[in-house]
């Protein structure tokens, strides 16, 4: 008879609680393929770099505003720096990242307008490899090898990981960070005794600096620190002795990067607080009903994951980390702005429970083989499992295909353009008369020339329409006053809903069509932006 090898990381089948149960395999030999965390990381980056090159999709402005801006900004003297930073509600520490590979960029020559839109992605992609290495060893300690071989499968085959994990959103690094920090805390082990304690402060120090990136990231740190102290038999020790100097430490450090930036002292975490939940500034740009996490936004993330994450859920009874996914929905469901990435650090959680799932499909829970129930169910197994993995394959890689390649990418390959024109010293000026935010802006275009977008700042009064809907409302009258006072623009960029109300003015004004871009086939939460329009002055 076969022999188990040893794992330390695996406990054998006598020493394994009913709280966590490891699923038994028909082989615990591992694949070469997952020999050891360096190949699986490997498996990991190869995916994610490839899925960084695949991204050519404009998704959330704040992956290149609050970013790639910032840091373009940082690195090069000049970029625009959105209302968020004049308040002080945002910290530098993410988009220094990105500054220092710009950096390097300059150094190397390779500011070119590809290097400048593919590498903060690429760069990503490796901090998203960290993170699905941490989910599969996450999954590995918790239900053993086999359900962490599918907890990765459901990791890399969701379409919205694969949209949005290579973005080079805040949200992605705070849910890197989260995936790292809960392999380390003792308390979401099966056994927490046979955890080093140095682990536990490593897990506080990637807590740290996941609520300095996001302040946000506090919400997932109360639930699982009150699980941690009520479990811990040293509560003192772990309060004073190591929350509460890595916390003071890690934003110590912070303060001291936003002193250096900002050029005073900030205390970002308080700004971000009175902001957004004292003053419920969030809602500003838009509100949903309470249960829109619940009905309609992660339904929409896990996709068809959903039910395998359900079952996942029940079966396991590993009610710790399936509470903190109903701790966070439920907190967030508070907020008025709401929005799919904000609950990003809860998601692959939720598809390690698919993994879960489907590894229970492979591995039966009946080990005797020779009664005529079992032997029925390990025949049928192997059909269901066929059937599953096709069935998720089908349903979210050509979703992720189309969201990543297709949709909305005319705004991207519009600022790729001009970038390149600027290159060549064909562009002098910009005026985008569309919504705020719509395209990236100076990290993209990499040219130190002007440009005007209509402005959508939070404003002190309600009720009072800014420059970005004021356009929107009427676009004739708005770019009728505006050009009292312009300082005629060379090029003009505009989604094709606002360009056929506005062609006879732009004619009118010496403009014409120089390219069109397809953006999008539907529309998303206005009139349908099928493409996007860029003009140029002719002088005449």
């Amino acid at each position: 008879m076969r022999q188990r090898p040893k794992n330390p990381t695996v406990p054998p089948p006598n020493q394994r609680t009913t709280q966590n149960p490891k699923l038994p395999t028909s082989d615990y030999h591992k694949p070469d393929l997952f020999s050891s965390t360096k190949t699986v990381f490997a498996l990991c980056l190869a995916f994610r770099v490839v899925n960084a090159l695949l991204v050519r999709t404009y998704f959330n402005p704040d992956e290149h505003w609050q970013a790639l801006e910032v840091a373009h900004r940082i690195a090069f003297g000049y970029g625009h720096l959105t209302w968020e930073w004049e308040m002080g509600i945002r910290s530098y520490l993410h988009p220094m990242l990105f500054a220092l590979l710009y950096k390097v960029l300059a150094i190397l020559g390779l500011d070119t307008p590809w290097f400048m839109t593919r590498a903060p992605r690429l760069l990503q992609s490796i901090f998203s490899a960290v993170g699905d290495l941490y989910l599969y060893k996450l999954s590995d300690v918790l239900f053993g090898d086999c359900v962490a071989k599918w907890a990765l499968f459901s990791q890399l085959a969701n379409w919205f990981m694969i949209f949005c994990f290579p973005r080079t959103l805040s949200n992605n690094l705070e849910t890197v960070l989260t995936l790292v920090s809960l392999y380390h805390w003792p308390c979401m082990r099966v056994s927490s005794t046979k955890v080093p304690l140095v682990s536990r402060k490593w897990s506080l120090a990637a807590a740290a600096l996941a609520c300095a990136i996001r302040p946000t990231s506090a919400i997932i740190w109360v639930y699982v620190g009150l699980l941690e102290l009520f479990v811990t038999h040293d509560r003192l020790k772990f309060i004073f002795l190591e929350v509460a100097p890595i916390g003071v430490m890690v934003l110590g450090l912070t303060c001291l990067l936003d002193r250096l930036v900002y050029g005073s002292w900030v205390l970002v975490p308080l700004n971000f607080f009175k902001f957004n939940f004292l003053s419920a500034g969030g809602d500003y740009y838009g509100t949903h009903k309470w249960h829109w996490y619940f009905t309609q936004g992660f339904p929409v993330m896990l996709f068809s994951f959903l039910p395998f994450s359900i079952a996942g859920i029940i079966r396991s009874k590993q009610w710790k980390l399936s509470g903190l996914i109903a701790w966070v929905l439920g907190l967030y469901s508070v907020l008025g702005h709401k929005e799919f990435r904000f609950v990003l650090p809860v998601l692959p959680i939720a598809l390690m429970f698919s993994g879960y799932a489907l590894a229970k499909m492979k591995a039966p829970d009946s080990p005797d083989t020779e009664k005529e129930g079992s032997l029925r169910s390990h025949i049928k197994g192997p059909h269901k499992m066929r059937f599953s993995i096709l069935f998720l394959l089908a349903t979210n890689i050509p979703m992720a295909l189309y969201m990543s390649l297709v949709h909305q990418r005319g705004t991207e390959d519009a600022m790729i353009f001009l970038s390149k024109e600027a290159r060549n010293e064909k562009v002098k000026s910009i005026l985008f008369l569309m919504p705020c935010h719509a395209t990236p802006y100076y990290s993209s275009l990499h040219r130190n020339l002007p440009m005007r977008f209509l402005d959508c700042s939070p404003s002190e009064e309600n009720g009072i329409p800014d420059e970005s809907d004021r356009f929107m409302m009427d676009p004739i009258r708005f770019a009728s006053e505006f050009a009292k006072n312009w300082s005629i623009p060379s090029h003009i960029v505009l989604f094709d809903s606002e360009e056929r109300l506005l062609r006879d003015f732009l004619i009118s004004h010496s403009f014409r069509e120089v390219r069109r871009f397809f953006h999008s086939h539907f529309k998303v939460d206005r009139d349908l932006q099928a493409s996007v329009v860029v003009y140029v002055w002719t002088g005449h």
